[in-house]
């Protein structure tokens, strides 16, 4: 412990100061989560709620596949990521790895099932409260689909929120298929990591402070939205 509050105090200085090496690893931290997280809200959201809507071959093997691979390990996505993205692999040619593109494609990799899982299960209690309703009215599937997605947005957004949690937090997939290269890779989680190992514990620690209020600020956005979703269902 006698080491921990200098190293706290001299991390909230760096932080306070605006240290640039800080600063780039934190905007770069963010660009690839939110662009993974996007562009798995943009797959995710519709798979989830095709799947709670409707009825087809192999849809409870699929509800039980998302549902298993919201446990992925992290590890394992990186390494099938890297040997598909390495010079042997498939993809070889397009020059991806150690790239922020390979750890967007890692990241989303994790994210798609979450987002995918939770929003399937927010949209099926959904249909089970409207279907009658819209079915009576003789909404189209497409309408039906659009009337649960607006509905439910509030709900649907703390599943999105939750795969950015998990994105975030991830070291071990970015960190094979990155590289951690400074000025091109490293971002909070490797950094953080790499630090601690190195003895500087005032960026580490800095770092992990910004990680600790974006996991505070994405809780209490869920938190709110939660509400919100709750006192709209009640009125």
């Amino acid at each position: 412990m006698s080491e921990f509050w200098p190293a706290l105090s001299a991390s909230l200085a760096l932080l306070s100061q605006g240290d640039d090496y800080l600063r780039g690893i934190i905007i770069l931290s963010l660009q690839v989560s939110l662009t993974a997280v996007a562009i798995a809200t943009v797959i995710g959201l519709p798979i989830g709620a095709v799947t709670a809507l409707f009825r087809f071959p192999g849809r409870r093997v699929l509800v039980v596949l998302l549902n298993a691979l919201m446990g992925l390990p992290p590890v394992v996505v990186g390494l099938v990521v890297y040997l598909l993205l390495s010079r042997a692999g498939p993809f070889g040619a397009l020059g991806l790895l150690f790239t922020p593109t390979a750890m967007v494609i890692a990241q989303f990799v994790l994210v798609l099932p979450i987002i995918a899982a939770l929003s399937r299960q927010v949209m099926e209690g959904m249909w089970l409260e409207y279907r009658e309703q819209l079915q009576s009215l003789g909404v189209p599937p497409l309408g039906q689909l659009s009337v649960l997605l607006w509905d439910g947005r509030f709900a649907l957004l703390t599943a999105v929120l939750a795969g950015f949690g998990r994105a975030t937090a991830e070291v071990g997939a970015v960190m094979i298929v990155g590289g951690n290269i400074d000025h091109v890779t490293r971002v909070m989680t490797t950094t953080i990591a790499l630090e601690a190992s190195k003895g500087d514990l005032a960026k580490a620690l800095g770092l992990g402070v910004v990680l600790l209020l974006v996991s505070l600020v994405v809780n209490l956005l869920a938190y709110l939205l939660r509400e919100l979703s709750r006192l709209r269902f009640a009125d």
